[in-house]
């Protein structure tokens, strides 16, 4: 068969078209890169829907992801402080659960926003953010906002904690001026264990870490899930203390029967364990044994009733307004919700708890003592509530060691005194302080103190964090410990609100040079890329030149036509020489092209740095959870579903 020669002008539209394709695929390989390297002008909220004109706040809100593998991404919400006092500080809020979204502390607690009927929002007097940046994170994978692949969902007390380094360190390449502030903890509930899984992290990242430390400065824990052995057996005293039940009643027998087998079961080896079914159990039969055509007893504040068997699941009345405002449309776009996150916004997800076994994790009280050695710690009670009482987080204050003594020793066989706490010309509670720790009981106050005294739990933590509001001109209000009022740390507020917008024009021109600065990246890839296309092809043009060159003994293209050198043996040298130089110059070429080919197949080929797997068990945007309560909930379900 008669072989035809490719005409030149065939090669060379055969080699544009390598040339550009490989082009393309490098451009097309870089662009998810550049696009999923976001700035902080990307998260920075800029109309929240509902909120006051005025003041002006700053705030960031958005995913990180945090597990490609399976898309687990991290919702945060950033309120940048309103003012600085002495000092630069940063508060992380983590509600409890497992499994309880964060947005109960942004818009029901310490956040600056509380939620009206009519879906518009109202500021709250005693929030958080006046004098330290407030961080809300939805965790772990799956609670909030946050998400993952259903089989992603952590099961442990270390997988948790590691996410939220991870987190952390991918927060603070977004907002490295965070990086060096104080760092505070703080949260409720089951965040009782996160808090100090999570600092007892930091601590060991620190240690490896020592150019880049984080300045761990404290931590805060109210109403707090620490320690079931001390806490369980607290349910009966606390009935009995608050009437919920009368001693020597049928409803005492059968809890009490039930609080005697939750002893043997901890005897037994479940002093070990986070949770316990049958110490669980107890409260069960408390909240069973309330019940009446006027309900059952609120577990989070047993001052109320609720309707049987929720006993508490739909309080706090805020909560009603909450979940419809996260589930806006608007309010979605406003807070860049990623479109993966499939499902609504529900308070607590049930699939995560159900997966957060921790059956491999201690109760984080065996972490408490060495973490006493570094950072002060409050644990904070409202009195009014059961399911986490005052009397359990001081049984397990008292059967605790740490820095030397037992409990809230002074010294062996002197005792911290309990302070009267007045705020305000009330009793607002009890302070008591000793070797790092302090513990603070709120009078007449619910699982969720800040939602009842949001200026009082402003006031403990300025306390805590040493903030003197009256050094910078502020009107501090009454705060008294023992009727001194001591350094004016109190929430009367700051005379202005001018710190968010002497940032404004600041932002605003970060983030346009930001932007010039990725639109000239873009433009300078794409013209290097297509530079290097063309020096490609001038190449591959030059040596099919001196190939001709080589063959016919002269270039076809020097007028000479090939003559007198043609019939030469030296001709023929060249035509062999050349010959093996272009076999080595187009295997090179093609071993070059395969490598890079090779490395574009490790390149991710969507924003989350892989190709897009089916995720599981996904619902519609307003579907909630598919799981409700229908019967009496344990302690264990009830911190998981409630209002924690």
């Amino acid at each position: 068969m008669a072989y035809t020669q490719p005409s030149c002008s065939r090669r060379r539209l055969r080699s544009w078209h390598s040339v550009f394709a490989t082009a393309a695929l490098l451009l097309s390989a870089w662009l998810p890169i550049a696009q999923a390297a976001k700035s902080a002008a990307d998260y920075y909220v800029h109309d929240l829907p509902g909120a006051p004109a005025e003041p002006r706040l700053d705030m960031y809100a958005g995913h990180i992801e945090i597990d490609p593998q399976h898309h687990g991404n991290l919702f945060f919400w950033l309120f940048k402080n309103r003012h600085v006092a002495n000092r630069k500080r940063t508060v992380i809020w983590l509600n409890g659960g497992p499994g309880c979204s964060s947005m109960d502390g942004a818009l029901m607690e310490i956040g600056p926003y509380r939620v009206n009927e009519n879906g518009t929002l109202r500021m709250s007097n005693g929030s958080w953010d006046e004098f330290a940046n407030v961080l809300f994170v939805d965790q772990p994978v799956g609670t909030g906002f946050s998400y993952a692949d259903t089989n992603a969902f952590v099961h442990e007390m270390d997988e948790m904690a590691n996410q939220m380094v991870k987190f952390l360190e991918r927060f603070f390449d977004i907002f490295p001026e965070h990086e060096h502030e104080d760092l505070y903890i703080a949260g409720e509930s089951y965040a009782g264990q996160w808090i100090p899984y999570i600092a007892n992290a930091i601590i060991e990242r620190n240690a490896v870490n020592r150019a880049k430390e984080w300045t761990l400065s404290g931590l805060l824990i109210g109403n707090g899930w620490i320690s079931g052995p001390e806490q369980y057996i607290s349910y009966i005293p606390f009935a009995y203390e608050t009437g919920v039940l009368q001693s020597g009643s049928p409803a005492d027998q059968v809890a009490t029967k039930q609080q005697g087998e939750c002893i043997k079961a901890l005897e037994n080896g479940g002093q070990d364990h986070v949770d316990n079914s049958a110490c669980e159990q107890i409260m069960q039969e408390i909240l069973r044994n309330t019940q009446s055509d006027q309900g059952c007893v609120n577990m989070y504040d047993v001052r109320k009733r609720d309707s049987y068997p929720s006993c508490g699941m739909n309080w706090p009345p805020d909560l009603e307004y909450v979940k419809p405002y996260l589930r806006r449309d608007d309010v979605l776009q406003a807070l860049h919700i990623n479109s993966d996150k499939k499902t609504g916004w529900v308070e607590c997800n049930s699939q995560v708890s159900r997966a957060f076994s921790a059956r491999n994790s201690k109760p984080s009280k065996v972490l408490l003592p060495r973490l006493l050695e570094k950072v002060p710690i409050v644990l904070f009670s409202g009195d009014q509530d059961l399911i986490c009482n005052h009397i359990g987080t001081e049984n397990v204050i008292n059967n605790m060691e740490w820095n030397g003594a037992k409990g809230m020793e002074l010294s062996p066989g002197m005792t911290a005194p309990r302070r009267d706490w007045t705020f305000e010309g009330e009793a607002a509670g009890q302070y008591q302080t000793a070797r790092n720790l302090t513990y603070l009981r709120f009078y007449n106050s619910s699982h969720m103190v800040p939602f009842d005294y949001p200026r009082r739990s402003r006031d403990m933590l300025d306390r805590f964090m040493g903030v003197d509001i009256a050094s910078i001109g502020g009107s501090p209000a009454d705060s008294r410990i023992d009727g001194e009022k001591g350094v004016e740390v109190s929430v009367g507020g700051h005379p202005n609100s001018t710190a968010a917008e002497q940032d404004e024009q600041e932002r605003l021109q970060a983030a346009a040079w930001t932007a010039y600065r990725r639109s000239g990246e873009v433009a300078l890839v794409v013209v290097l890329i297509a530079a290097a296309a063309w020096g490609v092809f001038v190449i591959r043009d030059r040596k099919r030149r001196r190939g001709y060159r080589g063959i016919l003994g002269s270039d076809p293209y020097d007028g000479n036509g090939g003559s007198g050198r043609y019939m030469s043996g030296e001709g023929l040298g060249l035509d062999h020489e050349s010959r093996r130089k272009e076999e080595r110059d187009v295997e090179a070429a093609r071993d070059f092209d395969e490598a890079e080919l090779d490395d574009l197949s490790a390149l991710p080929l969507n924003g989350n740095g892989k190709a897009r797997e089916v995720e599981r068990e996904r619902f519609g945007l307003a579907e909630d959870d598919e799981d409700d309560v229908v019967s009496p909930p344990p302690a264990s379900a009830a911190r998981a579903n409630g209002h924690v």
